[in-house]
């Protein structure tokens, strides 16, 4: 599962060699946000999830474009320092350096709440979008490494428990169900960590 996006066949679509990589017919397109607006504008979904509305869209851009480099970057840093690491990799990881990236989490967790959550059901505004959907895919991350991202914060637990009622529980649970199981994943073999190396030093620093 881990690899196979290294290899030459994937790169012909999407030579950055990451997931999600989408082929529509001769057309490739790399970046799971691209694909999201992407196939919501090919099959004309309800407007809700990326409105033709000037400013309602420009609020559902306004937190995709936060989220990379925000929820998304803490999420990601959480997932492997916490589980993959230790348990994938066979690496150990500083404690203080797990410290300083849960506190960031819980940073960004704070903005997600006070920024775009706010007293709204949804993050940009009443009705479900694409920014949810993102932002739940991100928090699965910690999660399934044990976080507990909505024990202490009650508002975001109510919004977690919205966006899986508005998906459909047995779609959402299927949605997540592989980065769920990343805690079984057997460990990796030393070809596999060489090529993960260069990751594993970001994802440290």
């Amino acid at each position: 599962m881990y690899s196979q996006h290294h290899n030459d066949a994937f790169a012909q679509v999407n030579p950055l060699r990451k997931v999600p990589a989408l082929k529509d017919g001769e057309f490739t397109l790399a970046e799971s946000v691209a694909i999201l607006l992407y196939l919501s504008r090919k099959y004309e979904v309800p407007d809700h999830w990326y409105p033709q509305d000037l400013q309602a869209c420009a609020r559902v851009d306004e937190y995709l474009a936060w989220q990379h480099m925000g929820l998304r970057s803490s999420c990601t840093r959480a997932m492997w320092q916490k589980m993959l690491f230790p348990v994938f990799l066979g690496e150990s990881v500083p404690p203080e350096t797990l410290a300083s990236t849960l506190a960031e989490l819980d940073r960004c967790l704070q903005v997600l709440e006070d920024k775009f959550l706010k007293d709204q059901d949804f993050l940009t505004g009443p009705h479900i979008s694409v920014a949810d959907l993102v932002a739940i895919t991100e928090l699965m991350h910690p999660v399934s490494a044990g976080c507990q991202v909505f024990k202490s914060r009650p508002k975001l637990a109510a919004w977690y428990k919205r966006v899986e009622a508005a998906v459909g529980e047995d779609l959402f649970q299927e949605a997540h169900a592989v980065v769920m199981k990343a805690k079984d994943l057997p460990p990796a073999d030393t070809a596999l960590k060489a090529k993960l190396k260069p990751l594993v030093q970001v994802l440290l620093q």
